[in-house]
């Protein structure tokens, strides 16, 4: 292989790595309405029948310039991953920010960044929320698994008010190793638990580290949690246990600007 060759090859894949892949009607079509989306290609089931929605669907696609390909269900479903609810309809969407965490890894300024991760966050109103305030805030990029939290789709998108689209986020498939990876890169990786002795504001502004958000009920995992260099929580007033897991993204999302 040629340099040439080496050096598209990479660029080919780190633009495939920024496909974002959603299925189903409705969901697709909110998504295609937003006019922050960019769409790569639309993916239809050959025994769709036309009109009403599927045809909403494919103008709206076409406006935007995407290709259209029409499929078997059977390879539909291998592209959408839920041959149940994707109701012969998949978009792939261009998320500028959407990468692996191990080529962020492999950039000088991971050496450095502050990253957002989440531990079994179900609610797509809260990842939503979540995505926006790290979008909006100092923090470099959010970590995010690719099970166990809410699914990026039409609810995360509305709720993210179309932040996803350009929010730098970071899949990992498993949240334990790739914690694991950011402390041997350099990074301090810190619980939030509310009943941990320790204190955000003990925590130094400089030098790289993870805040990991645990789940809205239980909290961070246990093997989330021996991943940690410390648990430490936020200081409540009034007889107020701890706050919603969003607005806790928002304090340390925002936690060096202000």
């Amino acid at each position: 292989m040629t340099q040439s060759d080496s050096e598209n090859y990479l660029k080919k894949k780190q633009f495939f790595n920024q496909l974002l892949t959603i299925y189903g009607r409705k969901p697709v079509l909110e998504a295609l309405e937003d006019p922050a989306t960019k769409v790569f290609r639309l993916h239809l089931a050959e025994s769709n029948r036309p009109g009403g929605i599927i045809t909403e669907i494919t103008s709206l696609a076409e406006a935007k310039g995407a290709e259209i390909l029409y499929h078997d269900r059977q390879a539909l479903s291998r592209i959408s991953r839920n041959s149940k609810q994707d109701q012969g309809v998949a978009v792939d969407l261009v998320c500028s920010g959407y990468q692996d965490y191990q080529d962020f890894l492999k950039s000088p300024e991971s050496k450095a960044a502050e990253v957002i991760a989440l531990d079994r966050i179900t609610n797509p109103q809260n990842l939503g929320m979540i995505i926006r305030s790290v979008c909006a805030g100092s923090s470099r990029a959010l970590l995010l698994p690719e099970k166990g939290c809410a699914k990026l789709d039409a609810l995360v998108i509305k709720a993210s008010a179309g932040t996803l689209f350009k929010a730098s986020i970071l899949r990992c498939k498993d949240l334990p190793q790739a914690l694991a990876d950011f402390r041997e890169n350099g990074s301090a990786i810190y619980g939030l638990s509310s009943h941990a002795p320790h204190t955000l504001g003990e925590i130094p502004l400089e030098g790289a580290k993870v805040f990991v958000l645990g789940n809205e009920t239980e909290g961070v995992s246990e093997s989330v949690a021996q991943q940690c260099n410390q648990l430490v929580s936020i200081p409540m007033n009034n007889g107020v246990e701890s706050l919603n897991v969003a607005v806790t993204a928002s304090l340390l999302a925002f936690r060096g600007q202000l």
